[in-house]
């Protein structure tokens, strides 16, 4: 079964033959019941930013891990819990207003999808999909419905993220001709599949966390909770991980479409984890922001990104970001990208834009963008004061207590009629198709694929393959 026919399957079609008549569209209330698919981890961090709205109940969490449901059960002890998804969209459907899919990266489409074709507002953390057809059929399936979506990128909401993009579209370094992007992490694998099996943890439903992707046997420490994003038919690698967050600004900033070409500079694939180091290069149409065509360079896994002209900081000696380790808490991401860039050196995350009037540094987040021109800093101030009062953005605020939960009340308030979300599926899949391409360029190391966006296909039919792959029943 492919995953483009997934919503004609016979088990959802069944499942949606059960739900009661009426239940198929979001009836507007005065607060919101939340469901809540998969609680651990970045789950949890979701569950806790979304319920921390005042308007918000909620009803229904859902995990494979029960560990993880006790966790979340101690802070929402009126919710009704579960381990399959979709036993909880058929039981609970009509008391659930809006989903929140959090769970690893294969299962985000499923999950998704079941529930907006129940007519339900999804907020799905990123990337939104593993699979570009997924994110196609996520796309047309939020116009069709005309539903609230919003992809859980939540620095899109930050403060200096909504002023880059602000200034760029002023014109402030003319038009822009080339992007270069980075991230030091190693959400990559180099071995071969482990042999054997081991025991299955008491707390773990195997079956149910595996979901469409293939059986295979559980091993520990290679799949569940964390390293799942190290391999291909599970996550997505570096490139899915941090490289939604850091395209975002500039992807939005140039308003990009998807790219034409794609190249990926890698290690030969093992066929079951990603690289450990890549460097991507895209090619964009070009846009009212930007030159007739655009190359976007993106540089992951230890010591990204290799040094270039484009990069080099006022007074810096050639070096490389410093590598920091893959496995982190959330605290320790924030604090991992709030170093100040000023020093000589590159930030640890961020990007660049290249452009007729200079270069603007973003770092990854929370600090304000820089301009460089003929090796220096330049004082942008003025501008920047401009942006703001322009568009009545008030005083910068780079606290992510404050401003992390934005991007989730957003969502809810749309929900509730209040407002619109900037990150919606009409957006995200675009943003995370791109992602996507240059990950499968990765399966043809120093290859140059061409993209056909029209007819969503590469020229290079051995590349096809690798647009969907073909769901398990479970």
């Amino acid at each position: 079964m492919k995953k483009r026919d997934f919503l004609k399957t016979t088990a959802i079609a069944s499942l949606l033959a059960l739900l009661p008549s009426g239940m198929l569209a979001f009836k507007g209330n005065k607060r919101l019941r939340t469901a809540h698919i998969g609680v651990g981890n970045m789950g949890f961090e979701d569950l806790k930013a979304i319920s921390s709205h005042s308007l918000v109940d909620v009803v229904a969490l859902c995990d494979v891990d029960s560990n993880n449901l006790d966790a979340a059960k101690k802070i929402h002890s009126k919710a009704k819990t579960f381990s399959d998804y979709r036993e909880m969209l058929k039981v609970m459907g009509s008391d659930i207003d809006a989903v929140i899919v959090s769970t690893p990266d294969h299962t985000h489409a499923p999950a998704s999808l079941m529930a907006m074709n129940m007519g339900k507002p999804v907020y799905c953390q990123k990337p939104l999909t593993h699979h570009v057809s997924e994110a196609r059929a996520m796309r047309k399936l939020a116009s069709e419905k005309n539903l609230v979506t919003q992809m859980g990128i939540q620095v899109h909401s930050f403060y200096d993220y909504k002023l880059a993009t602000l200034l760029i579209q002023s014109g402030i370094i003319g038009k822009v001709h080339t992007v270069r992007a980075w991230s030091p992490k190693d959400w990559g694998y180099n071995g071969p599949a482990p042999e054997g099996s081991d025991p299955i943890p008491e707390t773990l439903d195997w079956n149910l966390w595996l979901g469409t992707a293939a059986e295979r046997p559980y091993k520990e420490g290679y799949y569940h909770p964390g390293n799942w994003r190290k391999l291909m038919d599970y996550g997505c690698g570096t490139l899915g991980d941090m490289g939604v967050h850091i395209f975002d600004t500039p992807y939005n900033a140039l308003q990009l479409d998807v790219p034409f070409t794609i190249k990926n500079e890698c290690r030969k694939p093992t066929g079951f984890g990603f690289p450990e180091k890549n460097i991507v290069t895209y090619e964009f149409p070009g846009t009212d922001y930007t030159a007739d065509k655009l190359k976007w360079v993106w540089y992951d896994g230890p010591g990204a990104p290799e040094m270039h002209e484009d990069l080099k900081l006022p007074g810096a000696e050639e070096s490389s970001a410093k590598e920091k380790t893959s496995e982190q808490s959330m605290e320790d991401k924030m604090s991992l990208d709030s170093k100040e860039a000023g020093d000589g050196k590159l930030p640890d995350q961020g990007a660049m834009f290249i452009g007729e009037k200079g270069r603007l540094l973003l770092p990854h987040f929370m600090q304000l963008p820089k301009k460089i021109v003929d090796g220096e800093y330049v004082d942008i101030s003025k501008e920047i004061a401009e942006v703001m009062e322009a568009n009545k953005m008030g005083e910068p605020i780079r606290n992510y207590e404050s401003e992390g939960p934005k991007h989730y009340h957003q969502f809810v308030d749309a929900c509730l009629g209040k407002d619109s979300c900037t990150a919606p599926f009409s957006y995200a899949a675009r943003l995370t198709e791109t992602i996507l391409l240059g990950v499968i360029a990765g399966r043809f190391p120093n290859k140059t694929l061409h993209w056909d966006s029209e007819n969503a296909k590469f020229s290079e039919e051995e590349a096809n393959q690798y647009l969907e792959s073909p769901y398990r029943d479970f």
